[in-house]
């Protein structure tokens, strides 16, 4: 390990997990089309919004009888909507393996107090046994990758194709950067502002038919407040689908939505972006593979985020701390980077084990994280000079 501080630095340092880097070479210049000032029910905001919906099936693969909206309050209100307005018509199974996931089971335990929810758990770092998940009969509730944990699930051939329930698939920091089993998913959520590096706030709504039938076929007991209702009269709302959003959209933020997207299609589309964020976290898997002191929070390698890189530091010294001292120094480490200007945001987030966390979606460059590299092994050199 190295104590001098490297003579490089990344030329973009931007590592958050959300909103994440903007797409190389963006200027505020790309948004000089938003069409600002005017009403989102003009002809040209609906223009918008339906462009932004079918840019997103275009490159996302959707097919074509799954509907997909723009809806309020980023990925966190797609999957509250979804969840309120179908969950309690059958028995539902909540997968959780970090922070997000907990998050719904909460939502569904705590606050729609479903008579007949199972919770099934892991650690940070692990999954759980997929395989003895009933998907047949039950409703499923699921992170696709773990933002906070660096998990991932490998596929989704642990889904039965010929379940009676709905899967609900927060997808949010997996969507243009792995590969989604459509077939498998009934309601898929994300939001702008992770692999595209788009502004926060607003989220996507993807309903398969089976969605679409059991929102037309069962009313919740409870009320619905109006931003969660995706029906009137027993019939979905279809105008949510073609762009005419429930609550009023960000024009400019739809105007930076629409400028991801066309940069997505210029590198490739879908391939492309999983190609350039395979390409960031084997960088990474590198530098880990090099060094004994650092690994994967991701127990599995086939379950490892190529997003959400999650990091934990290994040396002995290290985990000879106590649990407030190792997170006193992922801190301190984290603070040497930050100084230098050499990657921001790069903490763990707060409910996750004391390490690191590398955005390395597709609006990152390579070369970027291996620049980043050394400033990990130079930060984490200082502090652990101090623990000698």
């Amino acid at each position: 390990m190295t104590k001098t501080a490297p003579a490089a630095l990344p030329r973009v340092a931007n590592f958050s997990s959300g909103p994440c880097a903007k797409r190389p070479g963006w200027s505020l210049k790309a948004l000089n089309d938003a069409p600002l000032g005017r009403s989102h029910r003009a002809k040209i905001g609906k223009a918008k919004l339906k462009l932004a919906i079918d840019l997103t099936r275009e490159i996302l693969k959707v097919p074509a009888n799954y509907k997909i909206g723009i809806v309020p309050a980023s990925d966190t209100g797609a999957v509250e909507m979804a969840m309120w307005t179908m969950l309690g018509a059958r028995p539902v199974t909540l997968l959780a393996w970090e922070s997000f996931g907990d998050g719904w089971v909460t939502d569904a335990v705590k606050q729609l107090k479903l008579a007949d929810a199972e919770v099934v758990t892991a650690g940070y770092g692990e999954l759980p046994n997929l395989r003895k998940v009933d998907t047949r009969k039950r409703d499923i509730v699921f992170t696709w990758n773990g933002t906070t944990s660096g998990v991932r699930v490998p596929d989704a051939e642990w889904i039965a194709a010929d379940r009676e329930g709905l899967t609900i698939c927060d997808a949010t920091s997996a969507a243009f950067a792995q590969d989604l089993d459509w077939p498998k998913l009934d309601v898929t959520t994300f939001s702008w502002q992770k692999v595209l590096g788009g502004e926060a706030a607003h989220g996507m709504l993807i309903l398969s038919p089976r969605a679409v039938a059991r929102l037309e076929s069962y009313k919740p007991a409870w009320p619905l407040p109006k931003i969660f209702r995706l029906t009137s009269n027993g019939k979905l709302i279809e105008g949510i689908f073609e762009g005419e959003t429930i609550n009023t959209p960000s024009m400019l933020c739809v105007e930076d939505y629409i400028d991801a997207l066309l940069w997505a299609k210029k590198v490739g589309g879908l391939e492309g972006l999983m190609k350039r964020a395979n390409a960031n976290a084997r960088v990474i898997a590198n530098f880990v593979k090099a060094n004994d002191w650092i690994d994967f929070l991701a127990a599995k390698p086939k379950t490892r985020s190529n997003t959400s890189v999650c990091l934990k530091f290994t040396h002995p010294k290290v985990t000879a701390l106590s649990a407030e001292q190792q997170a006193a120094f992922a801190k301190a480490v984290v603070g040497i980077i930050e100084k230098a200007g050499a990657g921001l945001d790069l903490g763990a987030y707060r409910d996750a084990p004391p390490g690191l966390r590398i955005w390395c979606g597709a609006t990152v460059l390579a070369r970027d994280v291996k620049a980043l590299r050394p400033w990990i092994e130079y930060a984490f050199a200082t502090e652990l000079a101090k623990l000698s």
